[in-house]
């Protein structure tokens, strides 16, 4: 297998995603109870072999440099490759949308010439997966393709990412169009996953020709080229999940209640890496009352808590429930306060006998540090 080196665009904003992403970018957003999205993404490419890894960051970067630190976590703290923190660009009026924008490859260049890798993996980061990517890049190699991009066959939802890409492939799976999924009249579709395996020189090459025209994304280029460049379609198995709005963010965050999703996703082979935080063991008073939920380190709990995520360093004080809920760091929920279908991020305070109440399929969001 050759050498290859990968790049996440961390460089794009949605405002689908309200108040969790209003002051960090999508790659930052806390999932899981201890996990930052982007941490799927880099930990995908480290599992594989990958040992070096730009990340393209957005001018809101101090969530992610805070995050990554030197990348000891995901061993990239190296003294030849490593990881890199690429600076992204500043679009203005460039839709936000866009993931892979050419200003961004064309300001880095340099770290794509400084290195001899003849493959290059580039990943989006909002996406929910466990990949291992050694006999994706041996078929792209046996093929010799000049890309490769990676789907997972799925059905669209009935509240659907307005901007995601549906590729169209012929029956030696090479890929003959590219589609967005508001077009489409069949609900089953190989939905792109934001995934590209392609020749670094290829990159270098488009890159060069875009220098003076970058107002571009790369997928744009693709579809211009579909026809003169050898693109494979490689499907992913598995949990595949896509946070485009607060309700997906929500319902996939619920999904990690599923023991078998989470197993599938955290228990493997390949484990997904993180920031490691050196917290003590949860504390549950002897009146409280857990059920189906997830608890990390350092919360201290003496109300009762169900079918709910809750990061570090919660407290839930006496008397107060919280049912079908995200509670973020370090947040306290007062005495007698009732939660059911809220989101709330971190540092956030819930007074004494408060109560918040949303929707299953439309939560409550309470911004960073908010106060009720």
């Amino acid at each position: 297998m050759s050498k290859a080196i990968g790049i996440i665009a961390c460089n794009y904003r949605t405002d689908s995603l309200l108040g969790i992403a209003m002051d960090r970018p999508i790659a930052a957003v806390p999932f899981g109870g201890r996990y930052r999205l982007m941490d799927f993404a880099l930990s995908n490419m480290v599992n594989s072999g990958l040992r070096t890894v730009g990340i393209i960051t957005p001018h809101l970067y101090r969530p992610i440099l805070d995050h990554l630190g030197a990348g000891k976590d995901w061993y990239l703290d190296r003294k030849t490759g490593g990881m890199f923190i690429l600076p992204g660009t500043r679009h203005g009026i460039y839709p936000r949308y866009r993931k892979f924008a050419l200003k961004d490859f064309v300001k880095n260049i340099e770290f794509l010439e400084r290195d001899n890798a003849d493959t290059i993996i580039i990943s989006g980061c909002n996406n929910i997966f466990n990949l291992d990517y050694t006999s994706v890049l041996r078929n792209h190699e046996e093929k010799e393709a000049d890309l490769t991009l990676i789907y997972k066959e799925l059905d669209l939802e009935v509240e659907e990412d307005s901007y995601g890409v549906v590729l169209k492939v012929d029956e030696n799976n090479q890929v003959v169009g590219l589609e967005g999924v508001q077009s489409q009249v069949s609900k089953n579709v190989k939905y792109f996953a934001d995934l590209i395996i392609m020749k670094t020189k290829l990159l270098r090459d488009i890159l060069k020709g875009h220098e003076d025209n970058d107002d571009m994304d790369l997928m744009d280029v693709l579809e211009e080229n579909i026809q003169s460049l050898k693109i494979l379609a490689c499907p992913i198995s598995g949990y595949f999940g896509r946070i485009f709005s607060i309700q997906s963010y929500f319902q996939r965050s619920m999904d990690m209640l599923n023991p078998s999703v989470r197993d599938e996703l955290f228990m493997g082979t390949y484990r997904i890496h993180t920031k490691i935080k050196d917290n003590p063991p949860t504390k549950y008073g002897a009146w409280s009352s857990i059920k189906d939920s997830l608890v990390s380190s350092g919360c201290t709990i003496h109300g009762n808590v169900t079918r709910s995520i809750l990061f570090r360093g919660v407290q839930v004080e006496a008397e107060a429930r919280v049912s079908n809920c995200i509670i973020m760091q370090n947040c306290v929920i007062g005495k007698g306060a009732v939660l059911e279908n809220v989101i709330l991020d971190k540092h956030g305070q819930i007074n004494t006998k408060s109560v918040i109440k949303g929707k299953n399929n439309l939560p409550v969001v309470l911004n960073k540090c908010s106060v009720v």
